[in-house]
C-alpha cells in the first residue's frame, strides 16, 4: 500500500472547498507521458494554480502503474523546484472514469489521492451501490471520490455514448447522500472527445440544470467533464501540415467561465491538449523533415501545451493565483 501523502500529493477535499468559496475551478488535465506532465506542472506553477493530474484506465496501462507512482512523485518535486520560495502548488492525482471497484482499489493502493468511479452506464440503483462501495473503500485511506450522474455523449478512449442523458436535478440530493461521494460529475451538454459538435451547431451548456443542482445541494463540489473547446486554429494547423481532422466545435470558453461562477470547481480538459501537441509536432516535422531526434519535436509540443494550459488557468478557469 502506497499512501498518496508519502508522494506529496493532496486529496480534493480542501482543494474543492476553497474553489467553491472563491468561485474558480481547479483544472484537471490528463497526461500519458513525460512531456505532457512537464507542461502541466510548468503551466500551473507559473500561473500559481492548483492542479489535478488525471490518468485514465488506458493511460495507466500505457504508462505502467509503477512508473506512474514515481512520475507523480517527481511532478510534486519538480513543482517545488520550479516554485522556489513561492512554495509548491497543491497537486492531486486522479483516476479518470474508473469503471470498476477493482480498478479504483488498485489506484488507491498505488498512491492516487482521488478516484472517479463512473457508474453512469448502470441503472440508478446499481450506480449508487457501486459508487457507495468505492467511497467506503477509498475513505478508509482518506482518498476522495468523484461519482457521475447522467451520461455525456462522445468518445474518448474507453468512454463512449451515442447521446446525452442529462442529469436529473431531483436525483442529485438522494445520490450524494446515499453514496457519500465528495464530488459529482453531471451531464449538462458538454461532450467527450474532439468531435463534440458539427460546424453550424451552437453548443449550449445547460446552465439551468447546473443552477437547479446547485440549489438542491448548495456548496457541493460539481465537476464538468468534456470541456475542451477544440480551437479551430489547432485543427487548421494539423490539417495544413498533413493531418486529416474533420472540423468540429467544442465548448465555448465563455460558457465554461459562466459555469465556473457557480458550484463547478473541477473542469476536465484533455482533447485540447492532444490537439495542441499534435499541431506542434506536425508543424515542426513539416518544417524540418530532416529531424529524427524526438526531443526536437516533442520539445515544441510541450511548449505549446504549456501555453494552452496556462491560458486555461488564467483566462478561463480563474484558478491562477489560487495555489
Amino acid at each position: 500500500m502506497i499512501s498518496y501523502k508519502d508522494l506529496g500529493l493532496v486529496n480534493t477535499r480542501e482543494m474543492f472547498a476553497k474553489a467553491v468559496d472563491n468561485k474558480y475551478a481547479v483544472p484537471a488535465y490528463n497526461f500519458n507521458n513525460m512531456e505532457q506532465l512537464q507542461a502541466i506542472i510548468q503551466a500551473c506553477t507559473e500561473a500559481r494554480s492548483p492542479v489535478i493530474l488525471q490518468v485514465s484506465k488506458g493511460a495507466r496501462k500505457y504508462a505502467n502503474q509503477t512508473l506512474l507512482r514515481y512520475m507523480a512523485q517527481g511532478a510534486v518535486e519538480y513543482a517545488a523546484e520550479l516554485a522556489g520560495d513561492a512554495g509548491r502548488i497543491p497537486i492531486a492525482l486522479n483516476l479518470d472514469h474508473g469503471d470498476s471497484f477493482e480498478l479504483c482499489q488498485s489506484c488507491v493502493e498505488y498512491g492516487f489521492s482521488n478516484v472517479m468511479i463512473d457508474g453512469s452506464h448502470l441503472s440508478y440503483e446499481e450506480n449508487i451501490e457501486l459508487t457507495r462501495r468505492v467511497v467506503e473503500m477509498a475513505h478508509e485511506h482518506d482518498v476522495t471520490v468523484e461519482g457521475e450522474l447522467g451520461v455525456l455523449a462522445g468518445v474518448e478512449e474507453d468512454v463512449q455514448a451515442a447521446k446525452h442523458i442529462y442529469t436529473q436535478p431531483e436525483e442529485v440530493e438522494d445520490f450524494t447522500k446515499r453514496t457519500g461521494v465528495d464530488s459529482l460529475a453531471i451531464s449538462i451538454g458538454t461532450s467527450h472527445g474532439a468531435y463534440k459538435f458539427k460546424p453550424g451547431q451552437v453548443p449550449e451548456v445547460r446552465l439551468d440544470i447546473l443552477r437547479e443542482v446547485e440549489k438542491r445541494i448548495p456548496g457541493f463540489a460539481i465537476v464538468m467533464h468534456g470541456s475542451s473547446s477544440v480551437p479551430a486554429y489547432l485543427v487548421e494547423m494539423i490539417n495544413a501540415n498533413g493531418g486529416n481532422l474533420e472540423n468540429a466545435i467544442g465548448i465555448a470558453e465563455d460558457q465554461i467561465r459562466e459555469a465556473v461562477k457557480s458550484a463547478v470547481c473541477k473542469v476536465n480538459i484533455d482533447s485540447d491538449g492532444r490537439l495542441a501537441m499534435t499541431a506542434a509536432i506536425r508543424k515542426h516535422l513539416q518544417d524540418h523533415p530532416e529531424d529524427f531526434d524526438p526531443r526536437k519535436y516533442l520539445g515544441p509540443a510541450r511548449d505549446a501545451l504549456k501555453d494552452l494550459y496556462k491560458h486555461k488557468c488564467e483566462k478561463v478557469l480563474n484558478s491562477a493565483g489560487q495555489a
